[in-house]
């Protein structure tokens, strides 16, 4: 959304509003022309008139929409959207951004057919948005947009293959450390670099010790330059079971990074184009060692890896911030034109 809003900035007026504030300093670096505030101020130490979190939050949230002066209001959870259904003035264009499926579809299904639209990243999730909706509500999907150009490039000579985001199971980390294990045996200059923090990452590191891995795997912590990272890298692997964002795809390609990944159900397929800038590996029986030949036949073939780098510039350039901002432009001034 910072990369959609920083684009749009250089054409129109653009506040990101944030209902927590906790941190001093936001985590990724936001573009000068966006405004920028928050509802309550969560940090440690600040003092509040309501002594209720949640009420305090509620309270801040409704004062904001009741009174809000805007074209268009984009909320980004289900949360927040049902909140804008129900408060935010009519005359305002409010667009739902979904990237999941609602936990509780109710409230849903209830207040979303008095917003303007829904926009989704995918295919796959217009569609169960639409269903879900039963088509009393307009569905869209935009994919999220890169940063603005120039991004960092790859020249494919680091012996490194990199995976980068939340350690958590749905990553699926696990199948990626081991498959690991079977190129380390083979191809022992190569390494790999996980990108990220979570709950995960005790019970990974225990597998990489398991294995015997300390001299080839390694955690590098979490970054807001994960595009950078990438681009020191020569494969990007993505072992997910789902990808609902995609960002840690698309910034690989970007880079003009091969990416190596599994044909999960609503996973990275929903990003690439296997064989031009990708080679997806089949789940089930056999799928770890799968994971590791695909690899090693990148690892071993320079030709179609930058074949591959080749095809992954050319995707990335259908995710331009430009590109998407001007289809979320396009939208815009359609509703904004019926209300």
């Amino acid at each position: 959304m910072l990369n959609l809003a920083a684009e749009m900035a250089g054409r129109h007026e653009v506040e990101v509003v944030s209902v927590k504030k906790t941190k001093d300093k936001p985590f990724f670096p936001v573009d000068g022309r966006i405004a920028m505030r928050h509802l309550v101020d969560a940090r440690a130490g600040a003092r509040h008139v309501l002594p209720s979190g949640q009420v305090r939050t509620e309270v801040a949230l409704w004062r904001l929409l009741r009174n809000l002066r805007a074209d268009v209001l984009v909320t980004t959870r289900p949360g927040l959207s049902v909140q804008s259904a129900r408060y935010a003035p009519r005359e305002i264009v409010r667009i739902a951004r979904e990237w999941n499926r609602p936990a509780v579809p109710g409230p849903v299904q209830r207040f979303y057919p008095r917003l303007d639209a829904v926009v989704t990243s995918n295919e796959t999730g217009r569609g169960d948005w639409a269903r879900l909706l039963d088509d009393e509500l307009s569905v869209h999907a935009i994919p999220d947009p890169l940063p603005a150009a120039p991004w960092p490039r790859s020249r494919m000579v680091n012996r490194i293959v990199s995976a980068g985001g939340r350690l958590v199971q749905a990553k699926a980390y696990d199948r990626l450390i081991r498959a690991f294990s079977v190129v380390a045996d083979k191809r022992p200059d190569w390494r790999l670099r996980l990108y990220g923090n979570g709950p995960e990452e005790k019970r990974l590191r225990a597998l990489v010790a398991e294995l015997g891995l300390h001299n080839h795997v390694y955690f590098m912590g979490a970054t807001s330059d994960l595009a950078g990272e990438f681009a020191k890298a020569s494969i990007v692997a993505v072992p997910s079971r789902h990808e609902a964002l995609g960002m840690t795809v698309v910034e690989a390609l970007s880079c003009g990074v091969p990416i190596v990944a599994f044909d999960s159900p609503r996973g990275p397929a929903e990003f690439l184009r296997p064989g031009e800038d990708s080679v997806l590996v089949a789940e089930g029986a056999g799928e770890v060692e799968s994971f590791a030949c695909a690899l090693l036949g990148l690892i071993d073939d320079e030709r179609r890896r930058a074949t591959l780098a080749s095809g992954a510039l050319a995707s990335a350039s259908a995710r331009s911030a430009q590109v998407i901002a001007g289809r979320w432009q396009e939208l815009m001034y359609g509703l904004r034109s019926r209300v």
